[in-house]
């Protein structure tokens, strides 16, 4: 079908626009298209859910107060204690005496499950002899005891009422823990509270105690079998000495012995004895010898009368200072006799008795030094035989005493052993009867004046927490559920597509086509802003034919039609309207002037469209009514001659703005919408879809629908909780004005 087909009162065409090989709806990322909770979004979300989350809050204010009137009263008491990781140490110099490990947190969260464990609690129920007490039970708001005192589930249960109701809180950087117990009854609350505190310092002294008392014990047994080892070791070491023929000595205190041990004992015996004073003699007799020795050798080569022995010999220098004397009477008398005088002979005579004299002390000094020198000789060689038995002597009582020196070490280590459990055992003897603790009650627990629980003021404040929660909740699964769409924002979250504009609501009673006429009416605004949307649509600008289609009937498709027919008319564009909803027509009701045959007549081929086209002289395009309804609009549109229509009148026309049916429930929508170039869906908004309006894009989207966006039609600024806010606020300006 061609441009001929429109001849007669139909204008031809004169420019001929370029081809577009298709029209793709402006795309929105997702970070358009994500929902931005600025306070404005989260004031319209609260504003439209008002009532709901009025009402969750008030029932949740409701039950809060009616538990609170029907909550029985309970009484808290509370305890202090303190405590410390020392203890004062009594029999000790230091002040005080760490007692537990260095990690503080694990040894006070250790002192709170003590406090915590069933042995506290049932000497807590015994000291007030709690078991079987109706008065307790009653205290605690059970039942009075269905069984005796001594019966195990009776104990068990005041032993569970005791813990499930006591509290204990411990500060971060303190060490004062608070002990709490809960109760019906005043009294019983403080009494539990303090007993509490008391069993756990007494069962914290007891654990001393038998600690200390097991030690002594433990000690007691060593003790005994370290006396049994040392009287064994000492024993051992004696025989070993008296057969090894040693002598165990134990050096004077202060001396250190070879081993470093003053203490030790150390085996002696005469041989050894012996060979050290053998031995100083030996080298006494041997640098004796080497002294003669070298004396003798220095004599035998000297003359004698040269020797310093002879020379200070007293005999010696008289005889000298004879014979210097006779020497120089003998020169004399030379002089004055000669011959053979008798004097002269007499002194010659005594002069040789000198000289032999002298000879004869020099043989004896000699003789004397050489005598030294063998007696020296002879001792060393003594004393040198002696020494050789000695030490042969001694390395075999070294060897016996090998063993001795093992004997001996057992003994003072048995002895040590001994020593240092005798000293334990005595401090903890001394230390039996002295109760020293590091836990100290700091306040007692008095009867409260007042009841803890239930407090009016804290369980509103919780049931408004829990209302707010819950009604927030509720607010969340409502919007997540409900596609209803309320605002633009919300269009593009729920439906991820862009929106190409809003029309407001008009009052009960106000003529939608008097809006539309008036240029300054909201209405014709909020169209007005479609338009120039439309004008832009597309890469190549206006699309040639626009498919105008929503879920469901009633949603202001039509209205949406008719007015962008008028406004691309206002505008000098050659629109023709389309009425292709063959079940339900309505421009026929909006536009004066509507011909009786139409679209069905065209889809039959018993009109063409020039037959059918009715130009609208006051609102300035033609317009293509749906003609007399066919029992079968189905067949009727998917027959092979509407896309050819469509395309004839894109080339007859600037605009072809097609009016068609709703999607859910018929198979026209979609097929309209394969045939068309671009669709512009329509929702109403504030309305409970539930899931349709998604359901009808999909099937659009299933059958190739090139939807350039969504027009919110029927707007409520006030309804959809945004007040003001957003820049709706213009749909109110000249509204009154126009209605007139």
């Amino acid at each position: 079908m061609n441009a001929p087909l429109l001849r007669g009162a139909i204008p031809e065409r004169t420019d001929e626009p370029a081809s577009s090989p298709g029209f793709a709806p402006t795309q929105t990322t997702d970070h358009e298209v994500r929902h931005r909770l600025d306070p404005h979004v989260l004031t319209a979300l609260i504003r439209r859910n008002l009532l709901w989350i009025a009402a969750v809050i008030a029932v949740a204010l409701g039950i809060g107060l009616l538990a609170t009137l029907l909550t029985t009263p309970t009484f808290v008491a509370q305890s202090r204690i303190q405590i410390e990781q020392q203890t004062d140490r009594v029999l000790a110099t230091e002040d005080v005496q760490t007692v537990a490990s260095q990690d503080s947190e694990r040894f006070l969260q250790t002192q709170t499950d003590v406090l915590r464990s069933r042995s506290v609690a049932i000497g807590v129920a015994q000291s007030l002899r709690l078991f079987g007490n109706a008065a307790f039970h009653e205290a605690m708001g059970v039942a009075p005891p269905q069984w005796p005192a001594t019966d195990a589930r009776e104990r068990e249960t005041v032993v569970r009422l005791l813990r499930s109701n006591l509290g204990i809180d411990l500060p971060r950087n303190s060490r004062i823990a608070i002990l709490s117990f809960k109760s019906r009854n005043p009294q019983t609350a403080a009494a539990v509270a303090n007993a509490f505190a008391e069993v756990f310092i007494t069962a914290n002294l007891q654990r001393k105690f038998s600690s200390s008392a097991y030690a002594r014990d433990f000690l007691s047994g060593q003790l005994i079998e370290a006396k049994a080892r040392l009287e064994r070791s000492e024993r051992e070491l004696n025989g070993y000495a008296r057969a090894a023929g040693l002598i165990a000595a134990r050096p004077a205190l202060g001396t250190a012995t070879a081993g470093g041990d003053g203490g030790s004992l150390t085996p002696q015996s005469v041989t050894a004895a012996s060979l050290q004073q053998f031995n100083d003699s030996f080298n006494t007799a041997k640098a004796a010898r080497i002294e003669a020795e070298q004396r003798w050798r220095a004599v035998a080569a000297t003359p004698v009368m040269s020797l310093p022995e002879v020379l200070a010999s007293g005999a010696v220098q008289a005889l000298l200072q004879q014979r210097a004397t006779l020497t120089a009477e003998l020169r004399e008398a030379r002089q004055r006799y000669r011959g053979e005088y008798p004097l002269l002979a007499e002194k010659t005579a005594q002069l040789g008795e000198i000289n032999a004299q002298l000879g004869q002390l020099g043989g004896q000094v000699r003789g004397s030094i050489r005598n030294r020198y063998n007696i020296a000789a002879q001792q060393e060689r003594a004393l040198a035989a002696e020494v050789a038995n000695l030490r042969e002597a001694t390395l075999g009582e070294q060897d016996r005493s090998v063993r001795f020196t093992v004997l001996s070490r057992e003994v003072d280590t048995n002895r040590t052993l001994y020593d240092g459990l005798l000293q334990r055992f005595k401090e903890l003897s001394a230390a039996a009867g002295i109760a020293s603790n590091n836990i100290s009650v700091v306040d007692r627990a008095e009867a409260p004046l007042g009841p803890s629980s239930p407090s009016l003021p804290f369980n509103l404040a919780v049931a408004l927490l829990l209302g707010t929660a819950a009604a927030g909740l509720l607010v969340l699964v409502r919007e997540q559920i409900d596609d209803a769409v309320r605002s633009p924002a919300e269009l593009e979250r729920k439906l991820q597509l862009p929106s190409l504009g809003v029309v407001p609501r008009l009052a009960a009673g106000v003529n939608m086509a008097l809006q539309l006429r008036a240029p300054s009416s909201s209405v014709s605004e909020a169209y007005a802003a479609l338009r120039s949307t439309l004008l832009y649509s597309t890469p190549n600008g206006l699309p040639r034919s626009i498919l105008v289609t929503s879920t469901q009937a009633g949603e202001g498709k039509s209205t949406t039609s008719l007015a962008i027919a008028t406004g691309f008319a206002k505008l000098g564009k050659r629109v023709v309207l389309v009425d292709a909803d063959l079940r339900r027509p309505s421009l026929h009701k909006m536009v004066e002037g509507a011909p009786a045959h139409g679209l069905s007549d065209l889809l039959i081929g018993q009109a063409t469209p020039a037959d059918v086209a009715t130009p609208i002289a006051d609102q300035g395009f033609w317009l293509i009514a749906s003609g007399p309804l066919p029992p079968n609009p189905t067949d009727l549109l998917s027959s092979g001659r509407l896309p050819e229509l469509i395309r004839s009148l894109e080339d007859s026309f600037d605009l072809v703005v097609i009016d068609g049916p709703p999607v859910l429930g018929l198979a026209d929508a979609p097929m309209l919408a394969a045939n068309t170039r671009s669709l512009l869906f329509v929702v109403e908004a504030s309305s409970g879809q539930r899931g349709r309006t998604r359901t009808a894009l999909r099937r659009l989207r299933v059958n190739n629908a090139v939807i350039l966006g969504v027009l919110l039609t029927k707007f409520e600024a006030r309804k959809a909780g945004l007040d003001k806010y957003y820049g709706y606020s213009y749909y109110n300006y000249h509204e009154g004005k126009a209605a007139q």
